[in-house]
């Protein structure tokens, strides 16, 4: 079935919104910025290294469905990408420390598990090499559910995952569907979700008549960010919340459309991702179905400015963003 953006111009501009920029970090208390909620209020974000994360208690009996060889260990050995995506994961104001909220949900998923977190940071491929080979326990870093994935990996869910299209202020842009990016050059990062869906659209414009997308791909977020600004692409397709933080500290760009990671007729949705069968995903879903009932999990999204994507439950491996035809 053709995928079509999910969410309306007007969805686009909310979420930009949720991520506004009230006030740009202040050297003085250690690097702060302040963005606004989902429901209006303003929300605090720490930059600095020392971060005051949220946290909640072990429970027992969820801490017992962990594998043995993992309790035994003492830590949960968590994997993210290396590559700087605030409010994601990046980088605090001592360019070392690793914040976000996806550290930060790692972080509360161990707490209930009896675990302490062992964050290790890598490239976005070697996050499933290394799930893979077992040398990580699971991967909090913005992973969506997809068929094909669910081949190798078990997932349990804890955020809707939504993209957006971004594009220089100004441009007069608006991205509705598949054929608003025919013929249009869009960067996009490889192997992501997001490639995928685009590279979709492509075939389905090709199929109607119309042009495909010039598809293309960079090093990291500043070098796609420098091709946006000079004009050498004219849209930028990634996560929403990454699109929204952006917008909202540069001043230069704006959020031209959005849509669902799995299209119009299924929510995509991001899980803390495990190699298949290796026993984790009963335990992690549990522990995030303790912290959404306990209030923890919505403080760390209110902190992030990410409320609208929260979930009420934890799934494991729900249906995913479908497979290519081929």
């Amino acid at each position: 079935m053709p995928l079509r953006t999910r969410r309306t111009t007007a969805a686009a501009l909310g979420l930009a919104s949720a991520l506004a920029l009230a006030a740009c970090a202040d050297p003085s208390d250690g690097g702060t910025t302040e963005v606004a909620a989902s429901a209006g209020a303003g929300a605090r974000i720490d930059l600095s290294p020392d971060q005051d994360r949220v946290t909640t208690d072990e429970v027992a009996s969820i801490a017992a469905r962990v594998p043995e060889r993992i309790r035994k260990r003492g830590t949960l050995e968590v994997v993210a990408s290396s590559g700087s995506a605030a409010p994601l994961t990046f980088h605090a104001t001592d360019n070392r420390t690793v914040i976000g909220v996806e550290p930060d949900i790692a972080h509360l998923v161990a707490d209930v598990l009896g675990l302490r977190v062992h964050l290790n940071t890598v490239s976005w491929e070697n996050i499933f090499v290394g799930l893979d080979s077992g040398k990580y326990d699971v991967g909090f870093s913005n992973i969506t559910v997809t068929e094909e994935r669910k081949d190798k990996y078990d997932f349990a869910t804890y955020r809707e995952d939504n993209l957006a299209f971004e594009a220089r202020k100004g441009s007069g842009l608006k991205v509705a569907g598949p054929e608003d990016v025919a013929g249009r050059t869009v960067a996009v990062s490889s192997g992501t979700n997001q490639e995928k869906l685009l590279v979709e659209w492509s075939e389905e414009n090709e199929r109607a008549g119309r042009e495909p997308v010039d598809v293309k791909y960079y090093q990291d977020d500043s070098d796609t960010y420098l091709a946006l600004q000079s004009g050498r692409i004219d849209l930028y397709l990634g996560p929403g919340p990454t699109a929204a933080y952006h917008v909202a500290t540069s001043g230069r760009s704006e959020i031209v459309g959005t849509c669902s990671g799995a299209g119009a007729t299924l929510q995509g949705l991001v899980a803390a991702t495990t190699k298949k069968d290796n026993g984790l995903v009963d335990a992690l879903a549990a522990a995030l179905d303790e912290v959404v009932d306990n209030g923890t999990y919505a403080k760390v999204l209110k902190r992030w400015g990410l409320s609208d994507e929260a979930v009420t439950d934890s799934e494991i491996n729900p249906p995913g963003l479908p497979r290519t035809d081929k």
